[in-house]
C-alpha cells in the first residue's frame, strides 16, 4: 500500500486547557454583558476552544483536533463543511468563521438550532431510571408524531444523551431512541446554552444526506462518518457498506480540500487508497467500548487536495 503513514496523536486540548484559561478574560457578574453577546476571546484560535461539546458522543473526534489544526491552518479562510457533525468536537476545536454543519441524524442538529435560538432546559432532568424512561417515551412519541424538530424534543434529546448508557446514540428501525439508562452517579446538566449563541449564529446547521449538500470550491470538507463496524443504527436510515462506498466516491469528486476519518479496517483503507487519498494511520484512544477494552484503536485519516 502506498502513501500510508503512522502517526500518534498527543498534546490534546485537555492537556493545554490550563495554559489557555490563564489568557482568557472573563467578564465579572453584573458587568452589563449578556453571555450570549460576549465576544469570542481575541486570542482564541484553532485548537484553543474553551467551549466544550454540549453532547457526549461515541466516536467523537475532539482528540483528533491537534492533528487537524495544521491541515486546517492553511485553509482557515474557507468555509468548514461537515457532513457528519455529530457532537461538534471538531467544529468547536477548529473554530471556523463560517461553517455548514450537517448530519444524517436530525436530533443533534435540532438541538444545535435551538441552542442558537436560546434554548433553556425546563423539562424534568433528573438522573434516575423512572425519569429517564418517561422522558425517552415522550421523546419517541414526539418523533413519531412529527414533532421531532420542536424545542421540547431538543431538550429531551439533550437529557437522553447526557443520561443514557455511554452517550450512545442508537435508534431502532422505526426511528425510536432505544439506548438504555446509564446509571451515572452524578450528571451536571446545563440549564441554558447562552455561551454558544454568538458562535452558532455564524454557522449554518442542516440535516440530511451528504449528497444533498451544496459544496463550493472555496470550502474545506471534513467527513467523519459512522465507523465501518457492525453497529450501523446511528440513525433511523442506518449507514452500511454501500453508504461508505458512496461517501468515499462523493468525497473524491469534490473540487476542494477534503479530510476523511474512519476506523482503519482493511476495506476502508483499500477504498480510500484506491481513490487517491493520502492515508495516515493514527493510534487513537478508544472512547467507547462495550467490552471495557481501553486499548488504543487504529483510525484512518485520509486527505485530498489539502496541500497549500
Amino acid at each position: 500500500m502506498t502513501n500510508v503513514r503512522i502517526h500518534s496523536v498527543s498534546n490534546s486540548i485537555a492537556d493545554r486547557r490550563s495554559g489557555l484559561l490563564a489568557n482568557v478574560s472573563v467578564p465579572r457578574r453584573g458587568s452589563g454583558l449578556d453571555r450570549a453577546e460576549q465576544p469570542l476571546p481575541p486570542n482564541r484560535g484553532p485548537g484553543e476552544s474553551i467551549l466544550r461539546p454540549p453532547l457526549k458522543w461515541a466516536g467523537g473526534k475532539r482528540w483528533l483536533v491537534p492533528r487537524l489544526v495544521p491541515i486546517w491552518g492553511a485553509h482557515r479562510g474557507r468555509r468548514l463543511v461537515e457532513p457528519f457533525v455529530g457532537g461538534l468536537g471538531v467544529a468547536l476545536g477548529l473554530l471556523p468563521d463560517r461553517a455548514l454543519l450537517s448530519d444524517i441524524n436530525p436530533h443533534p442538529v435540532n438541538l444545535y438550532r435551538w441552542m442558537r435560538r436560546g434554548l433553556h432546559i425546563t423539562i424534568d432532568a433528573s438522573n434516575d431510571r423512572v425519569t429517564f424512561y418517561r422522558n425517552r417515551d415522550r421523546f419517541n412519541r414526539l418523533v413519531a408524531s412529527g414533532e421531532g424538530g420542536s424545542g421540547e424534543a431538543a431538550q429531551l434529546f439533550y437529557y437522553l444523551n447526557r443520561t443514557c448508557y455511554n452517550g450512545l446514540c442508537r435508534f431502532n428501525a422505526s426511528g425510536g431512541f432505544n439506548t438504555p439508562f446509564g446509571r451515572y452517579k452524578k450528571i451536571n446538566y446545563a440549564i441554558d446554552f447562552l455561551e454558544y449563541r454568538s458562535l452558532f449564529r455564524r454557522w449554518d446547521f442542516q440535516s440530511g444526506d451528504f449528497e444533498a449538500l451544496t459544496i463550493q470550491r472555496g470550502d474545506f470538507v471534513y467527513a467523519d462518518p459512522p465507523y465501518d463496524v457492525e453497529f450501523t443504527h446511528y440513525s433511523k436510515e442506518g449507514f452500511d457498506w454501500n453508504s461508505q462506498v458512496r461517501l468515499a466516491n462523493w468525497l473524491s469528486r469534490l473540487e476542494c480540500p477534503v479530510v476523511a476519518s474512519n476506523q482503519a479496517t482493511p476495506r476502508i483503507l483499500e477504498l480510500y487508497t484506491g481513490l487517491g487519498f493520502n492515508i495516515e494511520l493514527l493510534r487513537a484512544p478508544r472512547m467507547i467500548s462495550c467490552t471495557g477494552d481501553r486499548t488504543r484503536a487504529t483510525e484512518m485519516l485520509g486527505t485530498r487536495g489539502t496541500e497549500p
